[in-house]
């Protein structure tokens, strides 16, 4: 529901009450979040902004904010250097794009004889020079993001970073110019739609086809929410069809309610609010929702305290000490999985040292075939083009044997690495999935239940202190979501979900699902009929949705029988093995966004 005109209007609260303003603080209040305290004409303001792929959102805040001190990010700290202690210069919104931008203009002394990100008092003789950077906001679903750019347009860093073989299409990473969003070339400006050219727009739709989402296909920056209201406007139904204004007149009917929805654009007479269905939230909006007319409203005098009532009420943003709780579990994971690859990189060069092991041996071998021809005190055998160091104080014989003992002594230090090397891998990768899984949990159930699994593969390391075993709760049967067929779809949010799901839920005719080659969740299907194609497609989605490549453009995920999938023999839980597996291509997608949630 942030859609073009909830930014509008947050842009033009924004600017009444921030622009001019200083910014006292800075805090990154979990990965995808970051709170700014600004002061201006004597009120603070806190502005929250979230990148979270599944609750993005921008308002001012009545709460105040508290971070983890701890938590540093390069983000941050160019943040604190660039933003810290600078003043609001503007506030914008780009035509019909979920974006906003706010400029920011710091003082900056050549001299740099003040450290500090004081304001300048009358004693500062020195000029400053003025430096703008720009944060950019983008509110566009799991492609939400947070970049910070210079005045130039170059890229300093971003709350995500986008890496090529990510999106070849729009990479956002530090030292690259911003790039917006690319434009759909198949819309049109619904600010300038006249009748007869809407008439010609939905002449070629069949007549049956709902015309809400004709109109979020074919207009500039159109929601879902606002293409109902404006077909209502015009035929007195959210849901009509394109047959009800398949005349000129019904064309004309609805072009003037697009231009009525619209309309705050120009005049910025907002109106928003919260719609609530028996206490519960079902929308919000910064104009009156007329197709809604028979839920409960509540108005507001400006956009965020309607966001901020329809997030309290919705239940959807994490709070600050919970998310700073999954942060601090992410981040003990991470500390982990980075020692452990130390640990295989250190066995795989060992193992690369012990491989010379046979080359000593072809030495001592080679030594001995050339025994006649090697002098006393020669310090050298050149044979086939490799050159043998020999000691002058031992005979051949005694080179030889020298050679050999080396070889003798690698080979008995290098005997259990493969075993060594392949078990380190495995944990590696067990590591990895519960370090992503931990990254999703939302809710203080996941965030428990991700912990105890976690703390359980800390207790039974070698190195883990000696003590009384922590008990854990049994894994929390998933919820499953259910299609318009009846199929079920089950996803694990943790290991131990992952072998429930997997190993007791799923019969061996069910479909497994898992990114592939990357860590995530297991995602099972229980067909309600035969197999379905486009089922099987949003299954995939979410399987590469809640997997480490969430915010790609496109994410392989591999499909098979249940029957097909085992369990890797004392690897961590949801650690599995498969075979006669499909390759699906699929673009990564949350469940609300697939009308599953």
């Amino acid at each position: 529901m942030f859609d073009v005109l909830t930014i509008a209007a947050l842009a033009d609260e924004l600017a009444s009450r921030l622009v001019g303003g200083r910014i006292q603080r800075i805090l990154q209040i979990d990965d995808a979040t970051i709170g700014l305290e600004v002061y201006a004409e004597h009120q603070r303001s806190i502005l929250v902004a979230s990148a979270d792929s599944r609750n993005p959102r921008l308002y001012l805040s009545t709460q105040r904010l508290s971070a983890d001190p701890d938590r540093v990010t390069p983000l941050l700290l160019l943040l604190r250097k660039y933003a810290r202690g600078g003043r609001v210069a503007a506030v914008q919104q780009p035509p019909l794009e979920r974006i906003m931008r706010l400029s920011i203009a710091k003082p900056f002394y050549p001299d740099n004889r003040r450290k500090r990100d004081d304001a300048p008092t009358e004693d500062d003789e020195t000029p400053s020079e003025l430096v703008y950077t720009h944060l950019i906001v983008e509110l566009m679903g799991r492609r939400s993001n947070i970049i910070l750019t210079d005045d130039e347009g170059r890229i300093l860093d971003a709350i995500k970073r986008v890496t090529p073989d990510m999106s070849r299409v729009r990479p956002i990473l530090p030292g690259r110019p911003y790039v917006p969003p690319p434009p759909r070339e198949d819309v049109v400006d619904p600010r300038h739609l006249t009748a007869g050219a809407l008439h010609d727009l939905l002449r070629p739709a069949p007549p049956d086809e709902e015309l809400a989402p004709l109109l979020v296909r074919h207009l500039a920056g159109f929601s879902p929410q606002m293409a109902r209201e404006a077909v209502h406007r015009a035929t007195g139904e959210a849901d009509a069809p394109v047959h009800a204004v398949a005349s000129r007149d019904g064309a004309a009917a609805l072009a003037e309610a697009i231009k009525s929805v619209l309309a705050p654009l120009e005049t910025g007479d907002w109106t928003p609010s919260v719609y609530l269905n028996e206490g519960r939230a079902v929308a919000f909006a910064a104009i009156p929702l007329d197709h809604l007319a028979d839920a409960e409203v509540e108005r507001f005098p400006t956009m965020s305290p309607a966001i901020e009532r329809w997030l309290t009420l919705a239940g959807a943003p994490q709070p600050v000490a919970q998310a700073q709780r999954r942060d601090k579990l992410v981040a003990q994971i991470r500390s982990a999985r980075e020692r452990t690859a130390a640990r295989l990189r250190s066995l795989e060069e060992e193992r690369a040292r012990g491989e010379e092991g046979e080359r000593w041996r072809t030495m001592g071998e080679l030594i001995y075939a050339y025994l006649a021809s090697i002098e006393p005190g020669q310090t050298e055998l050149q044979v086939d083009g490799l050159t043998i160091p020999l000691d002058p104080a031992l005979s051949p014989s005694e080179n030889a044997q020298a050679y050999f003992e080396r070889y003798r002594k690698a080979r008995s230090a290098t005997e259990n690495l493969p075993e060594l090397i392949e078990a380190t891998r495995t944990e590696l990768a067990y590591l990895e999935q519960l370090e992503t899984l931990a990254g999703f949990a939302e809710g203080m159930d996941q965030v428990e239940q991700v912990r105890q699994e976690w703390e359980s593969y800390r207790d039974q390391r070698p190195d883990a202190p000696p003590g009384k075993r922590r008990r854990q709760s049994e894994p929390k049967r998933p919820k499953p979501l259910r299609t318009a067929r009846g199929d079920l779809i089950f996803i694990g949010h943790n290991g131990r979900q992952n072998d429930l799901i997997t190993f007791d839920i799923a019969g061996p005719d069910d479909t497994w699902l898992h990114a592939r080659g990357l860590p995530g969740a297991h995602v099972i299907v229980r067909w309600a009929g035969p197999e379905d194609e486009e089922v099987l497609l949003q299954a995939a989605a979410l399987a590469a949705y809640f997997s480490a490549g969430r915010n790609a453009t496109s994410v392989e995920v591999d499909a098979t029988a249940r029957r097909y999938v085992r369990k890797i023999k004392g690897a961590g839980p949801g650690m599995v093995t498969y075979r006669n597996e499909r390759t699906l291509n699929v673009r990564p997608a949350a469940p609300e966004d697939l009308g599953l949630a």
